[in-house]
């Protein structure tokens, strides 16, 4: 699996890591309603913006951290904003439609079987040809992580040097029950510390539609939680043994994004030891 390097550490200043973005308008109020590919505004509104935008990553940085703490698991909501949500998805459903999505495979034996995993998937580095809004994705979920790493208060996420990543996993449950039985994303040490999904399913009915992320008590966390793939929400979760999990059937296609983050040494030390194993 192709590993990501985030390159120079982002400043510890959340102002100054948020106004260095070059991707104007990704982030929105929760109820904002404004385009993201808009033209350049004014200084002044400019500035606006990029005030607004700084407040809110913070919050959110915030949120993922308690709820990281407490839960294990950190929902978000209108992440994108209504209006680049939907750039996301068309591009998403253009690559869908040009027929370049593989049958996902299973990690431990590099086989293919619909009983246990019945989604289609592309892996996306962000800049290949027609995908700027799903790279600017990338870079928001890349800037969440990052972000919260540099708190001086961050909790658990404190115990680990989140430096690298993996390619964009796009995925697609065709519909006609498509599944994912129960499993871990992390369950031998591969480095994998962090999970984030991003849905893109409009006008999503979990009781007509199916398809719930069910997340199973684990001993860190004793409570289950069975997440809707609604769009434009913004989910973070352990990758490793704290979060076994499923994919209920889904009877609708059903589109998801998700990233895995690595922590580096945990990660330096799994590759030693498969390079001694082989």
């Amino acid at each position: 699996m192709a590993i990501i390097n985030f390159g120079p550490d982002l400043p510890l200043d959340m102002a100054s890591l948020l106004i260095q973005d070059d991707h104007q308008g990704v982030i929105h109020q929760r109820n904002e309603q404004q385009s993201s590919v808009e033209p350049r505004a004014s200084n002044s509104s400019q500035t606006e913006a990029n005030t607004g935008n700084i407040l809110r990553n913070r919050s959110i940085c915030l949120q993922f951290i308690a709820d990281m703490n407490s839960y294990g698991i950190s929902v978000v909501d209108s992440f994108l904003g209504n209006e680049h949500g939907n750039l996301v998805y068309e591009e998403v459903i253009n690559l869908h439609r040009a027929g370049l999505f593989t049958d996902g495979q299973l990690v431990r034996n590099d086989m293919k079987n619909k009983n246990i995993r019945g989604d289609e998937v592309i892996w996306l580095m962000g800049n290949e040809t027609g995908c700027p809004h799903i790279n600017s994705l990338i870079n928001e979920v890349d800037k969440i992580v990052k972000g919260a790493g540099k708190f001086a208060n961050n909790g658990l996420l404190g115990k680990y040097k989140i430096s690298d990543r993996t390619r964009a996993m796009v995925a697609c449950y065709p519909g006609n029950g498509a599944h994912y039985v129960k499993h871990v994303d992390n369950p031998d040490m591969n480095g994998r510390v962090l999970t984030a999904i991003y849905y893109l399913n409009k006008n999503w009915d979990s009781k007509v539609h199916g398809g719930m992320l069910r997340i199973f008590p684990s001993k860190e966390r004793p409570q289950p939680a069975a997440i809707d793939p609604y769009f434009d929400r913004m989910i973070f979760f352990w990758s490793d043994r704290r979060s076994p999990h499923e994919v209920l059937p889904s009877f609708r296609t059903r589109y998801a994004i998700t990233i895995w983050y690595y922590d580096s040494l945990e990660r330096k030390n799994y590759e030693v030891c498969v390079s001694t194993f082989y």
